[in-house]
């Protein structure tokens, strides 16, 4: 243990902590702005300085570790004045249209200015602005990049990608496309971490709002929405709503607040999905010597596109399943469209989910059937957020309404989708009653639960023996496919979601800079799902319904016509 004093106070800590934890065990509150843990540690703004007595420049408290007997000034004139002229500096490089600016309200460096009492910059203006494709899922706006280097940092340490990198130096330095390629020639998975990691709106996704607005105003169109399970973990943090407020009710209900006349639940389709996923699952187990094993989770877009780019000797190994976001589209522009005796043109299917790259998924006429696009918009949750807001909706005074049917309908193992190790949870329920004709304890594959990157599990059905590993964060990924490549590792069956945690971690989800709600989020899931009536995706009765009505059973023509997709085909 090490003993210091910090703004004399005497402080006792372990071994190699930083100056700023240290602060933080006795309630010192030191400014950051590029610091992530273990993540971006370069001190890179310098927001953080401090004075150490005996030392004549002053410190970087997020990466200067405490010493025996160290005496620590948090709060002298010289430290609030290099602070203040560090976030001036900063400030010069940043167009600040906060007006404007996607992130007003939510930014930490205009939250680090109003601390600071900034009023004016008296420094000149050299932000420089470079074309970007506005097509593109992802947007930058390089007159807002303030060189924190946490972009870089995430998608290099948290997603293994590199896609971003540091040229220049000074005034001139600059993040770019590594090489300055364009994105859509890049490796990137359009995870949309970078987005959520963004102290500033330099990076965003792209805005849809307005094709929502207009189609709601199109006399000709049936706007159909659909509800990713984990948004509805997540979609009332912006709104400032508690939990107890922002449930999946008061949800619907503020969708139809906003005009929209069909507002389904995306967990029917994950039920819809686990059918279909594990009787292929099923199917090539049982034919092994013929198939490609392990299978692979197919929902996850940002993993598809790091798979093809990275390991494309492997992509034959994902299930031919399309996402529950591309099966509901193609379920509401078929069946739906001829129970509402309209035509699938005059659908127009709008997806709510908490992820960016869904948007390039919809975009992907590969990923499509009934129409060019089964889903004409996708909208993150912050989008939602934001449309809510636009239309003044008081969300919180709205009653609690059931979603529509009949394809509003989904079980706790749908719900569960949301989070990682959910779809395999999901799958191994039904497998195992497709396996032994009866249902296992509903919370019998509990052990692949968790947050750790790579978890591998072995499970007994009768007297078959599954080999199975989840994964979560593409870092992970990485290891895991390296790790098959190489044949050091053996699995029947692999769920990889792109985002730690899984969607409830979603590029498309709430920003809280400095706090991560993944962990909570997943939680609400799992309880939603103990709480549920129905915790098997093959007892969800509209499921069942679809099936005795319209598709037949599980890999039929039609199902395989509808509810299928060769990702190795898919555009990139």
């Amino acid at each position: 243990m090490v003993t210091l004093t910090i703004d004399n106070r005497p402080v006792t800590v372990p071994e190699g902590t930083t100056i700023l934890d240290a602060a933080k065990t006795v309630d010192i509150h030191i400014p950051t702005l590029c610091y992530l843990r273990e993540i971006n540690e370069v001190a890179a703004c310098r927001v953080c300085a401090v004075e150490v007595e005996g030392v004549d420049k002053l410190a970087a408290a997020c990466n200067t570790q405490v010493e025996g007997g160290m005496v620590v000034r948090t709060n002298t004139q010289r430290v609030r004045l290099a602070r203040k002229t560090n976030v001036e500096l900063i400030l010069s490089q940043h167009v600040d249209h906060c007006v404007t600016c996607v992130r007003s309200g939510n930014c930490s460096l205009q939250a680090l200015s109003k601390a600071m009492n900034i009023q004016e910059v008296p420094f000149r203006s050299e932000a420089t602005e470079r074309p970007w494709d506005k097509t593109l899922p992802i947007l930058r706006d390089s007159s807002k990049c303030i060189k924190c280097l946490r972009c870089v940092s995430v998608c290099e340490r948290v997603q293994s990608l590199g896609v971003w990198e540091v040229t220049g130096s000074g005034a001139h330095t600059t993040v770019r496309i590594k090489g300055g390629l364009r994105m859509n020639e890049a490796n990137c998975a359009l995870c949309g971490q970078c987005v959520s990691h963004c102290p500033v709106g330099a990076l965003r996704e792209r805005d849809d709002t307005e094709l929502v607005f207009e189609a709601l105003c199109d006399p000709t169109k049936e706007v159909v929405f659909q509800v990713a399970p984990a948004v509805r973990a997540a979609w009332g943090e912006s709104l400032g709503l508690s939990q107890d407020k922002a449930t999946e009710k008061r949800l619907a209900a503020a969708i139809r607040a906003m005009g929209v006349k069909h507002v389904f639940d995306t967990t029917f389709s994950a039920d819809l999905t686990i059918l279909e996923e594990s009787s292929e699952f099923i199917e090539r187990f049982t034919h092994s010597e013929t198939s490609k094993l392990p299978m692979f989770t197919s929902c996850c877009p940002g993993w598809v596109r790091f798979l093809r780019t990275e390991y494309p000797e492997l992509a034959g190994n994902l299930s031919t399943a399309k996402s529950p976001q591309q099966m509901f589209g193609a379920i509401a522009k078929s069946y739906y469209a001829k129970l509402l005796e309209k035509e699938p043109k005059d659908i127009f299917c709008v997806s709510v989910m908490p992820c960016v790259a869904k948007k390039y998924e919809a975009g992907t006429p590969e990923a499509s059937d009934v129409t060019d696009h089964d889903v004409d918009v996708v909208l993150t949750t912050r989008e939602l957020d934001r449309m809510l807001q636009a239309m003044q909706i008081n969300v919180a005074a709205l009653p609690e309404e059931d979603f529509d049917s009949p394809l509003g309908r989904g079980s706790g193992a749908g719900v569960i989708f949301g989070v990682t190790g959910g779809v395999m949870e999901a799958a191994l329920r039904t497998a195992y009653w497709k396996l032994t004709g009866e249902n296992p304890p509903a919370d019998a594959f509990r052990e692949i639960r968790g947050q750790k990157p790579w978890r591998e599990s072995t499970f007994h059905i009768g007297d078959i023996t599954l080999r199975l590993a989840v994964v979560s964060g593409l870092a992970g990924a990485r290891q895991l496919m390296d790790a098959i490549r190489a044949r050091q590792v053996s699995y029947d069956f692999v769920e990889v979601m792109a985002c730690p945690g899984g969607c409830s971690g979603g590029g498309g989800q709430p920003i809280h800079d400095g706090e991560d709600f993944t962990a909570e989020r997943g939680r609400n899931l799992y309880q939603l799902d103990k709480n549920s009536t129905i915790r098997f995706s093959h007892e969800n009765p509209s499921i069942q319904v679809l099936y005795n009505e319209f598709l037949g059973e599980p890999l039929s023509e039609l199902s395989h016509h509808l509810l299928h997709t060769d990702q190795k085909t898919w555009t990139l």
